[in-house]
């Protein structure tokens, strides 16, 4: 990828009917819903919220030996409720407002009784010297609500119609509830028939060695007798290893779209659950219909959810859960029970965490690197995404390949749609190569951000970093060439940014990456020379820088004083909680750190003090236009002191150099054959006839008639 300099602060197989999805079943779930709705709504209206004023007993023979009370009714022989003369309502609801509405209509108070008859006997004790006529007497009243029915055989018929729901109507479903008893089940999705993938190896480009190695297994599901014939098995697995967005999934796809045979595809997480043993259960679930299935493919995805090593960041007796289902996992894909005809593909990003005993062959024969493309992969990955794009003359695929270092196929897609939509925002009606420059800036710098307010200084200190970033770049030899230089703010705190071309190589000497610090801290240096006072905008070069110089110490081996000693852990496990080195080692590596970076600043601001006008002229011009490419510079502070190709530069003369040689040699063979002696014809040999045998005189047989006696 395009560094930043500065950043300042992704046929259907014969004998097999395809299989028709099953039709969710929808009905009873429906009803149940209904019948719960209108339950819950039942409850709620139905269920009278009792408004009545509770008082004790105490209290009601008060209101009994006053008579203030008109009538008393027990409800269901547990409940009483009072009803007060409409002269003493006032009394008890003078402040409520519901006093008003209870005037017209009671009861007004309750209070609860432990027995009809018991409470019968106090009523009439409290009122035996009262006259007949004023005596008040307990009427009963038996009350059922409309969801009484609940409490007796409603509730049998309720739970029984749930369980027949949920045991027999859902357990078939794929819906939520149907989860509940299928949740052993494996949730691959079978792909077979005409429900097959439409991509195909034609659309997977830049994986040329990749491709060849899956349609090998391909074909060996197609045609197996063809490897059998000669001794050879069909490998059981092939793991796909490779950077996010290099294209393992789109692989897959198009094992699915070649493939003539079923094709189960699932991810890594879900055999991943809370309940104990479902991962193992679905795993043999999985392979269960695999079986069934044979010959077919099976592809998990990010594989390392569930193939992490066995016992790291395990707590000591403990049962995790994942380790079961990978143990399942190992089993089913190499055990005593394994059947032949199933292939498993993976694809993963993180190898150095997947169990030993998953990549050992028999389980995964074949270990597939899908590294990032390199400029011929890109160029063909580039025709591929431009097929649906209109484009303007000029557009060249091996120019925008060469632009993209580093990019993988994702990046690569999204640089395509977006200067598609570059193109429609301006209303264009083809893509031009500017419209990609804007996308390419886009997806490494972020959004532009012309609306920004930055107040004049601000912009001065940018202008003066970013060309110190350029100044550095242009006149070290071992730099990448720069492409532009801006200071248009992008993405979310980048107030401008510098951009490079590197060489695609994978090797580095000291010095490149000396080169490489210096050409970083370039923004630093010329702030604190124009200005005499440093900004926070160096965060990120500063970061970048630490993390190298770091590198340059304890893991490649670059110092002196520590010698060829290298303290990194590729498998990630033995250095976690420990330092493989004592105090002292460290304080050593810290001190060769910051020697090494402090060399490289000195020297960086020796070389921006010496090319001091050059750096004024071009932040002075960056200033005005905000942008410039290297064209720009070249004009402005003349041409690089050193010759250095470009990875596009070096790809077209090798090019040319390959038309000129083999134009070479067709005109060395026609000039051969021209001046190659003429062999004159030699004259055809008479043809011998076969010897004949000397032919004998035959003279007629005379035919003796014996004499008559």
């Amino acid at each position: 990828m395009a560094k930043q300099g500065s950043n300042f602060k992704n046929s259907k197989r014969s004998g097999i009917q395809p299989r028709l999805p099953k039709k969710p079943v929808g009905g009873m779930q429906s009803w149940l819903m209904i019948g719960l709705a209108i339950t819950m709504v039942s409850m709620f209206f139905f269920t009278k919220q009792r408004t009545l004023q509770e008082i004790n007993q105490n209290q009601f023979e008060s209101m009994i030996i006053q008579k203030e009370v008109e009538g008393v009714t027990i409800v269901n022989d547990r409940l009483v409720e009072v009803s007060l003369k409409s002269t003493f309502v006032s009394k008890y609801f003078k402040d409520s407002p519901q006093g008003m509405i209870s005037i017209k209509k009671g009861p007004h108070f309750e209070f609860p009784i432990i027995s009809k008859e018991g409470f019968e006997h106090f009523l009439e004790d409290r009122q035996k010297n009262f006259p007949r006529n004023e005596r008040i007497f307990a009427t009963p009243e038996t009350r059922t609500g409309p969801l009484d029915w609940l409490g007796t055989w409603g509730f049998f018929i309720l739970m029984g119609l749930s369980f027949y729901f949920l045991f027999f109507r859902m357990g078939g479903s794929g819906g939520a509830g149907g989860q509940i008893f299928n949740i052993g089940r494996s949730r691959a999705t079978l792909i077979e028939g005409e429900a097959k993938v439409k991509i195909t190896f034609n659309d997977v480009a830049g994986l040329d060695e990749a491709k060849e190695e899956i349609q090998e297994i391909v074909e060996f599901l197609k045609f197996p007798k063809k490897f059998t014939d000669l001794g050879g098995k069909i490998p059981k697995g092939a793991l796909l290893v490779g950077p996010p967005g290099t294209g393992k999934t789109l692989l897959a796809k198009a094992v699915a779209g070649e493939a003539g045979v079923p094709f189960f595809s699932l991810s890594g997480s879900d055999f991943v659950e809370m309940f104990v043993g479902v991962g193992a259960a679905r795993v043999r679930d999985l392979f269960k219909q695999a079986k069934e299935k044979a010959p077919c493919i099976i592809f998990i995805d990010e594989i390392d959810a569930v193939g992490r090593s066995r016992g790291r960041g395990q707590m000591p007796g403990s049962n995790d859960e994942r380790e079961n289902t990978l143990n399942s996992l190992l089993v089913e894909m190499d055990g005593f029970a394994t059947d032949s005809g199933i292939i498993i593909l993976a694809a993963t990003n993180r190898p150095d965490v997947l169990d030993p005993a998953l990549l050992r062959p028999g389980r995964f024969d074949r270990t597939i690197s899908i590294d990032k493309p390199d400029i011929i992969g890109r160029e063909a990955i580039f025709k591929v995404h431009l097929k649906p794009v209109k484009l303007a003359p000029g557009v060249d695929p091996k120019e925008l390949s060469a632009q993209t270092p580093g990019f993988a196929g994702a990046e690569i897609a999204n640089v395509c749609n977006e200067a598609a939509l570059i193109a429609a925002r301006r209303n264009k009606s083809a893509v031009d190569m500017d419209d990609f420059q804007e996308a390419m800036d886009r997806v490494i710098g972020g959004l532009e951000k012309k609306n920004k307010l930055i107040s004049p200084l601000e912009k001065k200190i940018v202008a003066f970093h970013e060309a110190g970033h350029a100044i550095a770049g242009w006149f070290l030899e071992h730099a990448n060439p720069l492409v532009k230089v801006s200071i248009v703010p992008r993405g979310v705190a980048a107030l401008g940014y510098a951009q490079y071309l590197p060489k695609e190589q994978f090797l580095y000497r000291t010095e490149q990456l000396m080169d490489e610090m210096c050409v970083t801290l370039g923004g630093r240096a010329a702030e604190e020379i124009i200005f005499g006072k440093i900004s926070t905008g160096a965060q990120n070069d500063l970061e970048r820088i630490t993390k190298l110089a770091y590198s340059m110490v304890t893991v490649y081996g670059m110092n002196d004083k520590l010698g060829n000693i290298s303290y990194y852990d590729s498998k990630g496990s033995e250095y976690q909680f420990n330092k493989p080195y004592s105090e002292q080692t460290a304080r050593e590596i810290d001190e060769e750190v910051r020697k090494i970076i402090a060399e490289a600043y000195v020297r960086t601001k020796k070389l921006l003090s010496d090319k001091k006008d050059k750096l004024t002229i071009l932040a002075e011009q960056l200033l005005k236009k905000e942008v410039l490419f290297q064209s720009d510079l070249e004009e402005l502070v003349g041409p690089r002191p050193f010759e250095q190709l470009t990875s596009y530069q070096e790809f077209i003369k090798g090019e040319t150099e390959k038309k000129r040689k083999d134009a070479k040699d067709v005109r060395d063979l026609a000039e051969n054959e021209k001046n190659a002696p003429k062999k004159v014809a030699a004259k055809p040999k008479p043809k011998k006839e076969p010897a004949q045998e000397p032919k004998e005189d035959k003279k007629p047989a005379v035919k003796r008639v014996p004499k008559a006696k």
